[in-house]
This record gives structure tokens, sequence and C-alpha cells, in this order.
């Protein structure tokens, strides 16, 4: 089964850049028709939507965060990456990155980002 673990820092300082890895394991980044994607939760806000990049390597973002956000991927080491530039406070929150098949949907555990000064 597939699993996705995220690392990056847990803390990060305004106008700083955010980089965030998730490792899949299990399955492919680079398989079709799948797509791995980054969702955040800010403390008392619902889940949104960041941005995703297919198995062909073809990112999408939100409107409301493209101009911040980048996401790449390392197929060699089954590897994608999220980069946000610039954070700021209102960007703390619980990070994940799922993968998403046609009949499933799985979530890494999330990890804690804090943008304090």
């Amino acid at each position: 089964q597939v699993q996705l673990q995220e690392s990056g820092p847990g803390l990060v300082k305004p106008s700083q850049t955010l980089s965030l890895t998730c490792t899949v394991s299990g399955g492919s980044i680079t398989t079709n028709p799948y797509y791995w994607a980054w969702i955040r939760q800010a403390p008392g806000k619902g889940l949104e939507w960041m941005g995703s990049i297919d198995y062909s390597g073809t990112t999408y973002y939100s409107p409301s965060l493209k101009s911040r956000t980048s996401i790449s991927r390392d197929t060699s080491k089954n590897q994608f990456t999220l980069q946000l530039n610039p954070v700021t406070p209102e960007d703390t929150g619980v990070y994940y990155c799922t993968e998403w098949e046609p009949a499933a949907v799985y979530w890494g555990q999330g990890t804690q980002v804090t943008v304090s000064s």
C-alpha cells in the first residue's frame, strides 16, 4: 500500500521560503493517471488545496497561491516538493501531501508548520 511522509522544518520565519518534501513508498510518482497534491489546514479553518503535480510532471496551482507556490519532483528519489515563498504567519498550519488515484486517496500524516519570528 502507498505511504506518504512529509518532511521539512517546523518553524519558518516570515518572508523566508518554506520547503517541504514528500517521500512516497509503495508506488511510483510516475504512475499514470495518478497525481500528487499538497493540502494544508490553518488553525480553525478547513482544508485548502495548494497545488498538484501529475504523473507526467505537469503542475497545477491554486489561483490564490500560484504566485508564491512551486511544486517539483525527483523521480529518482520518488519524492515531490513544495516551496512557498515568501511565507507569512497566515501560512501557519498542518501541511499534508496526498496521492490521488482513480479509486482512492492516500494522505501523509501531516506536518505542522509555524511561521513566526
